[in-house]
């Protein structure tokens, strides 16, 4: 039986450890955490709405359900040609290598002054520390914002910062606070989440409005600072609580690596999802580099797509089979923009952009996708096709 590694224990590492394990391979799963962790829903974690650990999927529990195998450990290396990868602990070798374990965040001035919803976990409960301390001091001032990378637009991470901003907003009409405090969005880009297209961000821009949600865009920043964000003509946005989410950019570690990269650090792959060069080594989700039109972005559900994709090419290539499945065709952006009270439906492919208001019940539905997805993956119900 032939042994896959995968590395990395988010949406992509797991949902290519499940289906090359349907395939009947041996494999193991390297994280350097010994959970999942469910970003897509952090953003209720600063107000209170839901708890961490309901968040935290056990990669061991997952593990005994699907049959695979789980090294908790951090990667340190890459020996793509000796078919080996070096942990922190021991040294693993393998047939099939599957690198899943994301990218790295473009760095800032000053970064130690901002929280980031989409870094590390224990950021989304230091941002409800500081919202409660705000809250307890009775007024103040929350930025919040995302950046780009110039070398890859496809990691940028808009939606998580207008959904917190929503949920900020509907936090504290809730308590009656919210003329107390002052809600603030910032992007160096002139025209954030252009990539939704015209007529979504024209509505995104609504919301905004609508909810007296300040707007600072098109200035690139210089540098933030504990109390605000310094931008490159100079200005200062002055912040009690600053929520910025970097955009997405290699794997520093992949430098050392005899992987293919670009020059953003993105590991260069075909539409099958294997690594250029190698015959047995594959990239799916955020680590990999996309190919396709100029709105395309990585996302959760696309990092699955890939991961299915690479599982059954390379039981396609052992079988000998001449079929192979891309993730091209696939590529799409979809997310449900939760408000906290409510949500938008929001589609972008290559024939169509929209959103769709969903007063009230869009926000179940996102909640109901969190226990689909936790339930469905522990094997407690059937899986829906397609989700």
């Amino acid at each position: 039986m032939k042994h896959v590694l995968v590395l990395g224990g988010g949406f992509a590492g797991l949902e290519s450890a499940i289906y090359l394990r349907r395939f009947g391979y041996q494999v193991t799963l390297v994280s350097n955490r010994d959970y999942l962790y469910l970003y897509p829903l952090s953003i209720w974690i600063p107000t209170g709405m839901t708890d961490f650990d309901r968040l935290c999927l056990p990669l061991g529990q997952l593990a005994a359900v699907h049959g695979f195998s789980l090294v908790v450990d951090r990667v340190v290396g890459i020996e793509a040609q000796r078919q080996q990868v070096e942990l922190g602990a021991t040294t693993l070798s393998y047939d099939y290598l599957v690198v899943a374990f994301g990218g790295d965040k473009v760095q800032h001035n000053g970064q130690e002054h901002f929280l980031s919803i989409c870094g590390r976990p224990e950021e989304s409960l230091a941002l409800k520390q500081r919202l409660d301390a705000l809250i307890a001091a009775g007024r103040g001032r929350i930025a919040v914002g995302f950046g780009g990378n110039p070398l890859d637009g496809t990691g940028v991470r808009g939606g998580p910062a207008f959904e917190l901003l929503f949920n900020f907003d509907t936090f504290l009409r809730r308590r009656r606070l919210r003329d107390r405090f002052s809600l603030v969005f910032f992007a160096s880009m002139p025209k954030p989440g252009i990539r939704l297209g015209e007529k979504a961000i024209g509505m995104v821009d609504q919301m905004l409005k609508h909810q007296g949600i300040e707007k600072r865009v098109g200035q690139k920043i210089r540098a933030f600072q504990a109390d605000g964000i310094v931008f490159e003509d100079g200005s200062k946005l002055d912040s009690d609580l600053t929520m910025f989410i970097p955009a997405v950019t290699g794997k520093r570690l992949l430098k050392d690596s005899d992987l293919p990269l670009t020059e953003a650090g993105f590991v260069k792959i075909n539409d099958h999802c294997q690594v250029a060069g190698f015959d047995n080594v594959f990239a799916v989700g955020d680590v990999a580099r996309i190919e396709g039109p100029d709105w395309r972005a990585k996302q959760g559900h696309l990092a699955e797509v890939m991961a299915r994709c690479a599982a059954y090419n390379i039981h396609a290539q052992e079988q000998g089979w001449e079929k192979r499945k891309g993730y091209e065709k696939h590529l799409s952006i979809m997310c449900v923009l939760d408000t906290g009270n409510g949500a938008a439906f929001v589609y972008r492919d290559d024939r169509r952009g929209a959103i769709v208001p969903m007063p009230i019940v869009g926000h179940w539905i996102k909640k109901a996708w969190g226990l689909y997805y936790k339930w469905s993956k522990l094997k407690r119900i059937p899986r829906i096709p397609g989700l």
